[in-house]
């Protein structure tokens, strides 16, 4: 697993840092591992990382399980969790595999992709 920078930030620092990455490639150097989420305004950050969003990654971190088996956990509706979970993958968060069950059918399985989430905001 990797931690994960969850950030706000403008355009002109995404695209330095960007350049820097490709200065360390251009003199030979690996630029280190990292993975990080940006968003110009902080707003569009916390709509994406809701308290029950970060519930979800929290309950997937402890215990990789089915949807249902989230739901379930966290007391909300399914198809609320799912929304969710949708979301999550979508930024990189959560990985969700389909497993097969025993005898018949498959089942949707979710895992979380990062040991830790940084979040940090400037509110300008």
């Amino acid at each position: 697993m990797r931690n994960v920078v969850v950030r706000t930030g403008t355009t002109k620092e995404y695209f330095a840092k960007v350049r820097e990455i490709a200065k360390q490639l251009d003199r030979g150097e690996v630029p280190k591992s990292a993975y990080t989420l940006t968003f110009e305004d902080p707003a569009d950050m916390f709509a994406i990382m809701s308290p029950a969003r970060l519930d979800v990654f929290r309950a997937v971190k402890s215990e990789p399980a089915s949807i249902t088996a989230i739901a379930l956990v966290l007391g909300r509706d399914r198809s609320s969790v799912k929304k969710d979970v949708d979301l999550l993958v979508n930024a990189g968060l959560l990985n969700v595999k389909e497993v097969p069950l025993p005898g018949h059918g498959r089942q949707k399985f979710v895992r979380a992709t990062a040991d830790i989430i940084h979040l940090q905001a400037i509110v300008a």
